[in-house]
């Protein structure tokens, strides 16, 4: 089987030729790679992050895995046409960092954000920062620097230009995501102070993301994922039934009609969403079912309870075994996980959220070759 053929199949909850392995090299791996600052590829789009993760994909072999391929629907840029347009601009730059906030014309003056996102040459950058923590004022800056991407791919043209590069060395696809609470305690507050403004805001977002779901199944995509990370931290069983219970049957009804796989990711405690997943949607699969203190999750438990309705995508730890771990601890663990949940099929090999930065080569070198080798059927 090809990579794309291999995940297909266990995202489907089959079995294929060997276990699929797919450690989340989402974000730091993809950019150390480059070997270029990585404000060039998160600030400046040279390349895009989704781009290098494809690069990072084939560089290493395993089976890639890309739900992050931005799309923009011809409705949404219609709508969002009709909106000021938000631009983001350097307003503060040091070898150390480049700081950016968004500012647009409104009704004839500049208006800016309160907060900044920070950019650094060898880590992702932090958004949501207060200006004081950088030395910086609140106040409209007086100099700028607008930000141009170094590239462009708009609407559905980086869809295009992921599955040429991908070919068949991997699965691609686009995000939704879920109403609810926020991490921030304002979220909360505003959860039981004003209930009717949070609940009419979720119906609005159920709307919205069953209409990408829509148009997302008819373009050329492999799967479309959920993307919710910690969501569970701030919206236990009985809020996350309220909030966001019936967008997730919604839209993964709609995969399920269209064909489509459906996915989710939520890093954290993840049990409680994947007994409510498997038992009261459609959803064909969920990760990274990360282990105890990150998370709540075994392989082996959720594998006997729930893997004849959900295939499960997981979950060697990134710090003690990946990062800090040698390639025998990685073959160990792989190892395990392929043991506890690889039975049958439904299963793919990855870890329990993202690798750092540091992960050594040797370690996702170790994993593949466990998966290639133990994991054949």
């Amino acid at each position: 089987m090809t990579s794309r053929e291999r995940m297909l199949v266990a995202l489907k909850n089959g079995q294929p030729d060997s276990v699929p392995v797919a450690p989340d090299t989402s974000n730091m791996i993809p950019c150390r790679l480059t070997g270029k600052p990585f404000w060039d590829i998160y600030l400046w789009q040279d390349p895009p992050l989704w781009q290098a993760y494809i690069h990072c994909a084939q560089h290493f072999g395993f089976d890639g895995w890309l739900p992050s391929v931005p799309v923009t629907l011809d409705y949404e840029a219609a709508e969002a046409a009709r909106h000021p347009a938000w631009r983001e601009a350097i307003v503060a730059r040091t070898p150390e960092l480049i700081v950016t906030r968004h500012h647009a014309e409104v009704d004839g003056r500049q208006h800016w954000t309160r907060t900044g996102t920070v950019y650094y040459p060898d880590n992702p950058p932090t958004g949501g920062v207060a200006l004081a923590k950088v030395g910086l004022s609140e106040a409209d800056p007086i100099q700028w620097e607008d930000v141009v991407p170094r590239t462009s791919y708009p609407g559905t043209t980086a869809l295009a230009k992921a599955r040429e590069m991908m070919g068949e060395s991997g699965i691609i696809g686009a995000c939704v995501w879920l109403p609810g609470l926020g991490l921030a305690p304002e979220s909360l507050y505003e959860y039981y102070d004003n209930r009717k403004a949070v609940l009419e805001r979720c119906e609005q977002t159920r709307q919205a993301m069953v209409r990408r779901t829509e148009g997302l199944c008819k373009l050329d995509m492999d799967h479309i994922l959920v993307g919710i990370s910690g969501f569970m931290i701030s919206n236990p069983p009985p809020i996350f039934r309220e909030l966001a219970l019936a967008t997730l049957k919604d839209i993964t009804s709609v995969c399920r009609k269209a064909g489509m796989p459906s996915q989710i990711h939520c890093c954290g405690p993840e049990y409680d969403l994947v007994k409510i997943s498997a038992e009261e949607t459609d959803l064909d699969n969920i990760n990274p079912l990360e282990v105890p203190p990150m998370g709540d999750c075994d392989l082996r438990r959720l594998k006997r309870e729930f893997g004849t309705k959900l295939s499960l995508m997981g979950n060697l730890h990134t710090t003690e075994v990946m990062l800090r771990g040698t390639p025998e601890d990685v073959i160990k663990a792989s190892k395990q996980a392929i043991d506890d949940a690889a039975a049958g099929g439904g299963f793919i090999l990855s870890t329990g959220d993202q690798c750092g930065r540091d992960t050594p080569d040797a370690n996702i070198f170790a994993m593949i070759e466990t998966a290639r080798t133990y994991g054949q059927y």
